[in-house]
């Protein structure tokens, strides 16, 4: 009999997201986006439509190659999968826009 930790154990939660900031998703925010996964007990993987790899390696982050506008989706399974996605997501649409160096502007 399967109990409901089971189930989520099993369930994947998934979410596309758009890489938004100018540079793309360069060394930086990759690192930002594997800090976060790396919050989360469960497995995360990340595509770009060709290619999938595991949202908690930088170096395999690093292979997407995603550029401004490349759509990837974030899967996530395991009991904290459903917050991983969403912080994820949050992170790469919501806080991940643009960076700025010492002395630069944000921009908006």
């Amino acid at each position: 009999m399967q109990t409901e930790e089971d189930t989520s154990e099993q369930t994947w939660y998934e979410a596309e997201v758009e890489i938004k900031n100018t540079d793309g998703l360069h060394m930086r925010p990759a690192m930002k986006f594997v800090d976060v996964a790396n919050q989360f007990g469960c497995d995360i993987t990340v595509s770009n439509g060709e290619t999938e790899v595991d949202g908690k390696s930088i170096m395999q982050m690093s292979m997407l190659a995603a550029t401004r506008g490349t759509r990837l989706k974030v899967r996530a399974r395991g009991a904290e999968g459903q917050k991983a996605v969403e912080a994820l997501r949050e992170l790469v649409e919501d806080k991940m826009l643009e960076e700025s160096g010492p002395g630069e502007q944000k921009n908006s």
